[in-house]
């Protein structure tokens, strides 16, 4: 065994030779046998032993990186035919596929060794909106009735405990195996995972069967890779097939997850809010205090569950209740559920960036939140209007190089549900950011009588949201939730929209303790 200390890998693999690997996955291999501990992407990535993947870049080829990956310790080279043209008179141990990323999934199983069926429980999750908190909130139901738990979502991934940064929605497939391998080290009996349209298409979750996959809901987004809402269903529809899931439970709430329901072919449960629509399991809200909600769900066969979570909106109780029946179908009982329950501290989840508020007692809420959609604006104001005595003032930006059709509809719903807009910058990426607010100024100044304005500077333009609101008013700030930078030209820097409000509310005299 090779023991390794790398960020979130298993600690010990079975080397693998290269030999083995290539005809059990019908790859061609070159140069000398060596053996292989660990599977890496990026030259920045490698470890001691690793295989080093070289793809076809947008750019560049990954092959121009094997220098770097062999002096930080790499062993071998997976690569395409480009690649190997490269590289094959320098005596570099290679194997050579002709679609190496399609094959991603299989050679990190076989190294890490999760092929499916000797891994923890996996639950994982698509949608529009709602994975994120969907995965925190499996991973806590999960755990408030005993199990050892292992997390992937945007904001975090964690292993029984342990926290490691996040960089994808969908970890690429090396990265996937890898963590399965260490929860399956550690202990770990669930593993929740948030799965993007965008990895079921780059082959992320390759050789990785959900026990139970679950639906939140479809809504205008990510038009810029699938170009229809039709193709974005059926990217997401691919999650639900037998090669990826044992059992589906699906939110039937609008007409894309009735669309969903009525075509997947694996073994499909139903949910919906009591009154919106027909479904098998059914949710509705019991009472809500001081952001804590009970809600209950009922079976048309009789089952019923009370449960209490510390979140409120209507967005959030429906994540709460897919969660909730994703692990019941994945075996949990509705007895062991009643450690979640009234008369408990309820689900012990906290969801970092989702409607997550930032302020202190006194003075105006502030909310930061991740929500990039109309449909994520309309749920999160919709549900801020709730406990909001005074006024609703919202921040807003979106990404660059990203659907812009979406931005109008952004920001009309930014405008039609809150009181103020302040209409700053995001993570403008490679696009100009000018051009970036003008989609979203286009539909929030259609809304008659709206309060509009324009402030580039995200600094700038919360302290401007801070200076106009009064005590019972709230501020949502939307779209950079937890994350801890700003992506400008393609460079990450350094950025918190949590420590710029407090700052904020701070120099206005509302600190957190005021």
């Amino acid at each position: 065994m090779v023991e390794k200390a790398v960020a979130l890998r298993p600690r010990s693999t079975t080397p693998k030779t290269l030999s083995s690997l290539a005809p059990l996955l019908g790859l061609e291999q070159h140069g000398p046998d060596v053996s292989v501990t660990g599977v890496a992407l990026a030259s920045a990535a490698v470890q001691p032993g690793d295989l080093f993947v070289a793809l076809r870049g947008v750019n560049r080829h990954g092959s121009e990186f094997w220098p770097d990956a062999r002096a930080a310790g790499a062993a071998a080279v997976l690569t395409d035919r480009e690649g190997f043209a490269a590289l094959e008179n320098s005596s570099v141990p290679i194997l050579v596929a002709s679609n190496p990323r399609a094959l991603l999934g299989a050679v990190s199983a076989e190294i890490y060794g999760t092929r499916p069926g000797s891994v923890p429980t996996i639950l994982g999750v698509t949608g529009t909106n709602g994975k994120t908190s969907t995965a925190f909130l499996l991973e806590a139901i999960m755990r408030g009735v005993g199990a050892r738990t292992a997390l992937s979502t945007t904001a975090l991934r964690e292993v029984n405990g342990e926290s490691f940064a996040s960089t994808l929605t969908t970890p690429e497939a090396p990265d996937t195996h890898a963590m399965i391998a260490r929860a399956k080290e550690e202990g770990v009996t669930a593993v929740a995972v948030e799965i993007s349209a965008q990895a079921l298409d780059k082959n992320r979750m390759d050789e990785v069967i959900c026990d139970v996959a679950g639906f939140t809901n479809l809504s205008h987004d990510h038009l810029e890779d699938f170009h229809t809402m039709d193709a974005y269903l059926d990217a997401k529809a691919v999650l639900f097939t037998a090669e990826r899931a044992r059992e589906a439970v699906v939110c039937v709430d609008t007409s894309w997850g009735q669309k969903l329901a009525e075509r997947v072919t694996i073994p499909c449960t139903t949910l919906g809010r009591r009154g919106m629509s027909s479904a098998e399991w059914m949710w509705d809200i019991q009472g809500v205090r001081d952001g804590v909600t009970t809600f209950v769900l009922e079976s048309t066969h009789g089952d019923r569950l009370e449960l209490v979570v510390p979140l409120s909106g209507d967005h959030m109780v429906s994540n709460a209740a897919l969660a909730t029946l994703m692990v019941i179908r994945s075996g949990v009982s509705l007895e062991a559920l009643g450690a979640v329950g009234p008369g408990t501290s309820g689900i012990p989840v906290f969801i970092p960036g989702r409607m997550e508020r930032v302020s202190g007692s006194q003075g105006p809420q502030v909310f930061v939140d991740a929500g990039r959609s109309a449909d994520a604006y309309e749920h999160t104001l919709t549900a801020l209007r709730a406990l909001t005595r005074g006024s609703l003032i919202m921040v807003c930006g979106t990404s660059g190089n990203r659907d812009a059709t979406k931005r109008p509809i952004m920001g009309r719903t930014a405008a039609e549900c809150a009181d103020v807009v302040i209409i700053t910058d995001d993570d403008p990426r490679r696009e100009d950011p000018t051009v970036i607010r003008e989609g979203l100024l286009e539909g929030a100044r259609s809304v008659p009588g709206a309060q509009v304005h324009e402030i580039p500077n995200p600094s700038d333009a919360i302290r401007f949201a801070v200076s106009l609101a009064k005590e019972g008013d709230t501020i949502l700030w939307s779209g950079p939730g937890s994350q801890d930078y700003r992506d400008i030209g393609g460079v990450k820097v350094p950025y918190s929209a949590r420590g710029q409000a407090q700052q904020a509310l701070e120099e206005a005299g509302w600190g957190l303790t005021a």
